[in-house]
């Protein structure tokens, strides 16, 4: 007896596994059976099961007439090509007879399915077969071969050249089926962006007229694919780009929005070459209404839409000009979408619709999204800015959005308003109490800094500016950076204009900001003030209350420069245009500086010059401005324009250190700024800085010489304007009689070496 057979078996199975039935339903001599078990096999692929085991069984069934069972052992060969590449050769001669099978569907499916397996050994067997297919009778296989040739392409450039499909490809381009036209045009358009000459794809006149004949009669896809290719065709003149204008108006008129937006791409691009105004006029006409209805979309489509009406509104802002109520904002709009409609409000607002949308963005500040809150309120600031005359109504909707006392709307109409005082100085003074008012209900860092800034800026008007100031300078070392800085200039201006009664407040303003600060910025704008104010008081105020710019246009819109606008309309109805960056920055690794966006805008107005036949101002050599030769992208970033012509206040250079001037008195128009001139026996508070040479001083210098009994805490400060900071007459005379020949030999430097 054997006592083995009655030991429990806990590890044995009672069957083999799924994938050994699936083996046996493959080898059955039933046909239903092994069809079932390939969809099986499928189902098993999708769901990331590993079925590869059993490749030479699923490649037996490919020999059927079941068209259904056929397309699954292709898909199933698509996928586990890879991984069996010696295997696939024993499909190849499937392969190639179906290619020659009687139904159309199997012959494209066949090709199609050779072009998917990415396997250098069937590439050998590929060519012959995609031969016949090109120059099939029935245009479904021609179709389907011509984007295997892009696949080839993809995977071996010289075969395709040497078997000439690039030629057949292009020969396709004059196919009598528009479906055929449109797939070459797609894998042409592919080969060209990969070929090293960029010669694969040019389109000439020729193909243009080609390409628009098949254009109205194509797929959706067709219709992109062809739309897309036509916008790197240059017209040779005005007259030729009206004609593919007119021939792609139609387009507009389509229900998908992404042939709508690529036809709306096409006619951006071509206005640049027409010389007619009385057409353009009729263009930009007949583009409102398809960008109208694009907002009637789903709300992804809606953004996609918006973000590229943004760009051509920055190009041609006369487009959609008696459309603004369109974009009015529902309740029911995602963020995102309200978002992109209030910048295109402000795109949209003139002195005609104002009103309107004033009443709008007041309704808007009372929504219950806080973030949407803001932006409507400082959507009305932009409006003022951008809109002289209406100003005024935009500066009453503020004050009525200040007296409702909620917090965040106050807080941002504060912030707004001094953009406004800004822009015009010196208009709406009168609203400074009403601001005042809500002083102590500011608990933003940027609204708190925005009311010390107009405090500052008006404080010859302000009674009790000082009052104010000192409110501020209660929580000094508690405040943020900003709130520091805008304290300090704030201070600093009120002694400047009332230096009666502001003595004590910028000494010890001053005195906090030096030695009991760690932000380095805080810090060194202080001592810069300080400095300032101890060496010569003219040119503190020429400094510090000098006639500032008003905010441009430029500056409260973000529009994007010439160059890189001409750039994205170029992509409209691409992620470009979504993103409002180039694709270079955001495809690949590579950087996308100033030098190309400039040579892109060289190369473009040269090309237009061709065409409209006037003197370029970009013709080198020519009677027109001559091209700057392209700068590095780091200067293009270091050389900013604020849109000041002169500074304030300059300091011509000095070839020696300081100098008296004529009269005996020091010269000022040396630098003000040396921070290695020895000051540490004047007495003042700088007698510790002769260390802050690079900025290597100790924190226990300046507090030696500032806190010392015998030194005279506001230093060089008690002869500012002929104030009496409380020493004495003589001590002054003394102090003035030693620092006199210390003046003689301070060196003076630019503001910027302090840093």
């Amino acid at each position: 007896m054997n006592i083995d057979a009655f030991k429990p078996k806990f590890f044995a199975t009672s069957t083999k596994g799924e994938n050994a039935e699936l083996l046996v339903d493959l080898n059955s001599e039933y046909r239903d059976r092994r069809k079932d078990a390939v969809k099986r096999v499928i189902a098993n692929m999708t769901v990331g099961k590993d079925v590869s085991s059993l490749f030479p069984q699923v490649v037996k069934n490919m020999q059927t007439e079941d068209l259904e069972m056929k397309k699954l052992v292709y898909l199933y060969l698509m996928n586990y090509a890879k991984s069996n590449p010696d295997l696939v050769i024993l499909a190849v001669n499937t392969f190639v007879k179906d290619t020659d099978h009687v139904n159309p569907l199997i012959r494209a499916l066949a090709i199609r399915t050779m072009g998917c397996i990415r396997v250098d050994k069937i590439l050998d067997h590929l060519c012959e077969p995609l031969r016949k297919c090109l120059q099939d009778d029935n245009p479904y296989v021609r179709k389907t071969a011509a984007l295997c040739v892009a696949k080839l392409w993809d995977l071996d450039q010289e075969r395709a050249l040497e078997n000439g499909f690039v030629t057949i490809l292009q020969d396709l381009i004059s196919d009598s089926t528009p479906m055929v036209v449109a797939n070459a045009v797609t894998a042409l358009a592919e080969m060209q962006e990969s070929s090293a000459n960029k010669d694969v794809f040019v389109v000439n006149v020729a193909i243009m007229n080609k390409m628009l004949a098949a254009l109205n009669e194509c797929t959706e896809w067709g219709q992109i694919a062809i739309l897309t290719s036509l916008a790197d065709y240059k017209p040779l003149d005005s007259k030729e780009a009206e004609n593919i204008c007119e021939r792609v108006i139609p387009r507009l008129q389509h229900a998908n929005g992404s042939v709508v937006l690529s036809a709306i791409r096409i006619l951006m691009i071509f206005l640049r070459y027409i010389k007619s105004e009385e057409f353009t006029k009729s263009l930009i006409k007949k583009m409102s209404p398809p960008l109208v209805s694009l907002l009637a979309s789903a709300p992804e489509v809606q953004y996609v839409s918006l973000r590229n009406i943004n760009l051509i509104l920055q190009k041609r802002p006369d487009i959609l000009q008696n459309d603004v109520r369109v974009f009015f904002c529902k309740y029911n709009d995602p963020p995102y979408v309200k978002r992109e409609k209030l910048e295109i409000m402000i795109k949209l607002c003139n002195d005609k619709n104002i009103d309107q949308i004033l009443s709008e963005l007041k309704e808007y500040a009372s929504e219950v999204d806080v973030d949407f809150v803001r932006k409507s309120v400082r959507a009305i600031g932009r409006c003022a800015i951008i809109i002289d005359e209406a100003s005024e109504r935009c500066v009453n909707v503020l004050l009525d959005l200040i007296n409702t006392k909620v917090n965040y709307v106050v807080q941002e109409a504060i912030i707004v308003i001094k953009d406004i005082f800004r822009k015009y100085p010196k208009r709406y003074e009168a609203i400074i109490p009403t601001l005042c008012q809500n002083l102590d209900s500011l608990d933003e860092p940027e609204a708190r800094g925005s009311l010390i800034w107009i405090i500052g800026e008006y404080a010859e008007r302000i009674e009790n500016a000082d009052e104010l100031i000192e409110n501020f300078l209660e929580t000094f070392l508690e405040e943020n950076s900003q709130v520091q800085l805008q304290l300090l200039t704030a201070t600093v201006k009120l002694f400047l204009k009332k230096p009666s009664q502001s003595q004590e407040i910028v000494h010890r303003v001053l005195q906090t900001a030096t030695q009991e600060i760690d932000n380095p910025d805080t810090r060194d704008r202080a001592y810069v003030y300080w400095r300032l104010l101890s060496t010569d008081p003219q040119a503190a105020k020429a400094v510090v209350l000098s006639e500032k710019p008003p905010i441009s246009v430029e500056s409260s819109s973000n529009k994007i420069s010439p160059a890189l606008m001409d750039e994205l309309i170029t992509n409209i109805s691409t992620l470009a245009s979504v993103y409002h960056k180039p694709p270079t920055a955001f495809m690949g690794n590579r950087a996308y500086g100033a030098d190309a966006v400039r040579k892109a805008a060289v190369a473009d107005a040269r090309d237009e010059e061709q065409i409209m036949g006037e003197d370029s101002p970009v013709a080198p050599g020519g009677a027109g401005v001559s091209v700057e030769a392209p700068k590095s992208s780091m200067t293009d970033l270091l050389d900013l324009d604020f849109g000041s012509s002169e500074p304030a206040y300059s300091s011509p250079p000095m070839s020696g250190g300081g100098q008296m001037s004529s009269n005996g008195a020091p010269n000022y128009n040396a630098d003000l700024f040396d921070m290695s001139s020895d000051m540490s026996s004047s007495g003042g508070v700088f007698g510790g800085m002769a260390g802050m040479n690079g900025m290597g001083f100790t924190q226990s210098q300046p507090q030696q010489g500032v806190m010392s009994p015998t030194n005279n805490q506001f230093g060089d400060l008690g002869g500012l304007g002929g104030m009496n900071f409380g020493q004495s007459a003589g001590g002054q005379q003394q102090q003035q009689q030693t620092q006199a020949p210390k003046q003689q030999s301070a060196a003076v430097n630019d503001l910027l070496d302090l840093f």
